[in-house]
């Protein structure tokens, strides 16, 4: 697992969880190791409450979380694959058979509805409709997971994902750039390097 803090550059939490492992530059970096891993990005990603998180954690026995760590990774790198495979052209229904594994992972869910009460930007206390989860067992983190990932596949224009042009960077990411002209997963990190080169390539040539 690492310690340092994670990627959510992509513009789309299913894609977030892709980069939960990244090269950004030349060593990768694994956030979901074990299950701590999975926890702490969780939190991180706010896809799941951490008072739920903290409970889960408390009940799982030894090796549980990070049997279910193992089980995110697998499907972290059945949806690259899936990604990998239909970014750059519409998605059409014809892909539902390929979203079997997705689909039965859903189906798993179990979410009930309560009035609660939530706290407003104002701060202003009020009745609010929510939809909350039993978990029941570790592989309950997966289901938010799961809906992320879903999302991504419905709501996004698989014409605009992309991977990050950096020469060693495995991030991806929804390019929502007006004219759909972003390249880098950072313009801080990747595209100041791809600066950098090409300033050192313009500068060679020169004084060949």
């Amino acid at each position: 697992m690492s310690s340092a803090p994670a990627f959510f550059i992509a513009d789309a939490r299913g894609l977030d969880f892709l980069n939960s492992i990244a090269t950004p530059a030349d060593a990768p970096i694994e956030w979901i190791g074990d299950g701590a891993g999975l926890i702490d990005w969780l939190r991180q990603a706010g896809l799941a409450p951490s008072g739920e998180l903290d409970e889960v954690a408390a009940r799982a026995t030894p090796g549980e979380l990070d049997r279910v760590a193992g089980q995110a990774r697998d499907l972290r790198e059945w949806f690259r694959a899936f990604v990998k495979h239909h970014a750059g052209r519409p998605l059409g229904v014809e892909v539902l058979p390929e979203l079997a594994p997705l689909n039965r992972l859903l189906e798993r869910d179990e979410a009930y509805a309560q009035i609660a009460v939530r706290v407003d930007q104002l701060g202003h206390r009020r009745l609010a409709f929510e939809t909350r989860r039993r978990r029941r067992s570790p592989e309950s983190l997966l289901i938010p997971v799961g809906e992320a990932i879903a999302r991504v596949v419905v709501e996004e224009d698989f014409t605009q994902i992309k991977a990050c042009e950096g020469r060693k960077c495995t991030l991806m990411f929804v390019d929502r750039t007006r004219a759909h002209a972003r390249r880098w997963c950072s313009m801080g990190v990747c595209g100041n390097r791809a600066k950098v080169a090409a300033h050192r390539k313009r500068k060679t040539a020169a004084r060949e």
